[in-house]
Formats: structure tokens, C-alpha cells, sequence
């Protein structure tokens, strides 16, 4: 269990815990400025404190803004398939975010970040320019490191920096930025190979990427969408590709009918899992279109990493005590109890939990 006197070891102003989580949040949840904070909360009569100081608060306190934002997962929100928590990798997701800092003249960032599954610990954060592209690259790679990543990070550099240090991948692709051979160098037919994918079966093939002079095996899985997913993917497609003056090829967007990622992941991991791995990749990122759209992730308060990390913490606490409250709501009974033993099978259905309600 996280120890609170981490926390608040000298903490000087704050009387107690309660106040320190209520100035922390006006920053966070309002999305305040540390200055703008600082006022709120003396004005609020919470705590009389300076805007260099409560970024130091802010900064000491990642930690335990992380432990509180995985207790609130652990309580209130569905768990994660058990497919993804095995204990031999540490599956981290990784991804990127585009963030500005506030004002009309504010500078542009991109924030490369990684998150542990299933703990939620943001284990490593970087801040760049919008220029510097998503890579496996951009992050350390430890042995039994198991690296998710969208499109953006399917490139034959970054997944041989992640091998070659020890490391394994589980990318999505598509038909042309990861170049696939089969055992024999030719180039691998995968669009003719998820043409013969039929209803809920699942593909599995052994395919080769080379960077280099170095030829790394791996697999694709790939499952075919319902209609309504793959027309979703096709007009998604030729969205992009129009704001870009560009055609959709007809490869492209036959292949927006099927999810497939490359792996490196040996056969002792079905390929139900590794699909099943990649879908808590998935939920993460919607955590955080979330917290970008509405608690306002897209405006980055500091560069500084601590605070950096710890303002991201804090942001996942808000938006699971926002989903909290969505499924205290859903377990309301007028009557103060529910009618069946299980609530959940035999009542009236409302918003649906929450990793169905997110789910793609």
C-alpha cells in the first residue's frame, strides 16, 4: 500500500491531506494555472501558498496521485481482460500527444509518454517538438519490456531498437510502413492472406521484417471487423486522406475491414491474446482522448519532467473519479438496493459499463 507521509512529508502549509488533494485538483480538474490555483485556494480559504511552491507540492506528489488513481480504476471501473496481466512482460503502452502550452501565443509540444499496464504507472515522459515524429526510439528498453504502440510506431527502426535491446513488440500496421517477407525473403501476401479470414476467425502467420542488415521474425494477427467497424475504418480513411489531397487506394481501403498487428511475441502467446493485448492499448488511448477533449490534457502546464509526470498521474485520477461517479450513478436504486442478486444481470440496462461504453 502507497504511504501518505510520502506525500505530505513537508508539507508546511497543508493542514492535512484533504487539502492538499482539493488545491491539487483545482489545478488539474479546472485546469487553472499553478498562479491561478494559488489564488483560488487562498480566496477558498484552503491553504495560503505561492505558485513556486505548490509546484513543488505538485511535483512530490506524483506518486501518490498515481496510487490514488489506481485504486479508483481498481474499485470503480471494469478491469482490463486477464489475457493482458501476465507476469512474465511488462507491458507498456506508449503513445503521443500533440499539447499547447496556454495563451494565444503559446508554444507547441508533442508529449511521447509510456504506461504501465495494468498499474497505470507512467514510467517515462518526454517533451519534444510537434516536428519529432513517435518512435519506439524515443523510449528506454529494458529486457521482458513488451512495447504496444498504434501506426504511428510501426516502423522497422524503432521495432529492431526495441528487439535488439531486449525487447518485444506488439505494433498494429498497415500495408505499406512495415515491409513483410516470408521464410524465403519474398515480399508476405498480407492482404491475400486476410481475405481468408471468415466471421470471428483469427489469422496467424510467421512474417520477417528486415532493417538493415538485420532480418527480425515475428507474426501477424489479424481479426476481420463487423460491417459497421469496417465502414466506420473506410469513411475514417477517406476522411484523412481528402484533408490531405490525397486518394485512397483500393488496397487501403479493403484493408480498413481488418485489425492486424505484428508481433514479436513467440507462439506460446495465442493470437486471441496478443489481439486481446493490443485492446488495452486501445482503452488507454481512449482514456486520454478523454482527458484531452474534456479535463484539458491538451494544455501542458509544465515541462519540467517531475511535474510533468505527476500533472499526468493526476489528470488519469480525474478521469477515473469522472467514470467513478458515471458508474455510481448507473448502480443508483430509489429504493436504496437492488431488486435481483446480481444488479447487473436481469435489470435494465443503461449507459452500459465503462469498457463498454469505450470499448471500439
Amino acid at each position: 500500500m502507497f504511504n501518505l507521509e510520502r506525500a505530505l512529508v513537508r508539507c508546511r502549509k497543508f493542514p492535512d491531506a484533504e487539502s492538499l488533494l482539493r488545491t491539487l485538483l483545482i489545478h488539474l480538474a479546472d485546469g487553472c494555472s499553478l498562479r491561478e490555483t494559488a489564488t483560488r485556494a487562498k480566496q477558498g480559504k484552503i491553504v495560503s501558498i505561492s505558485d513556486v511552491a505548490l509546484l513543488k507540492r505538485l511535483k512530490s506528489s506524483g506518486e501518490w496521485l498515481r496510487w490514488m488513481a489506481q485504486r479508483v480504476m481498481e474499485e470503480w471501473i471494469d478491469k482490463q481482460p486477464s489475457a493482458i496481466f501476465g507476469e512474465d512482460l511488462k507491458i507498456r503502452v506508449v503513445d503521443s500527444s500533440t499539447i499547447q502550452e496556454p495563451g494565444s501565443t503559446g508554444s507547441t509540444w508533442r508529449i511521447h509518454y509510456s504506461i504501465c499496464l495494468p498499474s497505470l504507472r507512467c514510467d517515462e515522459v518526454h517533451i519534444t517538438s510537434p516536428k519529432t515524429g513517435e518512435s519506439f526510439k524515443r523510449f528506454d528498453i529494458k529486457s521482458a519490456d513488451l512495447f504496444v504502440g498504434d501506426r504511428g510506431y510501426a516502423h522497422p527502426p524503432g521495432i529492431a531498437h526495441v528487439v535488439n535491446s531486449g525487447g518485444a513488440v506488439l505494433v498494429r500496421i498497415n500495408l505499406t510502413t512495415v515491409p513483410l517477407v516470408d521464410e524465403k525473403g519474398a515480399s508476405f501476401p498480407l492482404l491475400q492472406q486476410l481475405r481468408t479470414l471468415r466471421g470471428r476467425k483469427v489469422g496467424d502467420w510467421d512474417v520477417w521484417v528486415k532493417h538493415r542488415e538485420v532480418t527480425i521474425a515475428g507474426r501477424v494477427c489479424a481479426i476481420r471487423k463487423s460491417k459497421a467497424a469496417a465502414e466506420k475504418a473506410r469513411r475514417k480513411a477517406l476522411r484523412d486522406n481528402g484533408r490531405k489531397g490525397a486518394k485512397v487506394r483500393p488496397e487501403t481501403s479493403e484493408s480498413a475491414a481488418y485489425t492486424f498487428v505484428f508481433t514479436t511475441l513467440d507462439r506460446k502467446v495465442r493470437p486471441t491474446t496478443v489481439l486481446e493485448v493490443y485492446r488495452g492499448r486501445w482503452q488507454i488511448e481512449l482514456v486520454f482522448k478523454r482527458l484531452k477533449s474534456i479535463i484539458g490534457l491538451g494544455h501542458l502546464k509544465n515541462k519540467d519532467f517531475q511535474a510533468a509526470q505527476a500533472w499526468m498521474h493526476g489528470k488519469l485520477l480525474v478521469a477515473f473519479l469522472v467514470e467513478a461517479l458515471i458508474v455510481a450513478a448507473e448502480r443508483f436504486f430509489p429504493w436504496g438496493y437492488p431488486i435481483a442478486k446480481e444488479y447487473a444481470q436481469g435489470s435494465l440496462p443503461l449507459a452500459g459499463n465503462v469498457i463498454d461504453a469505450t470499448s471500439p
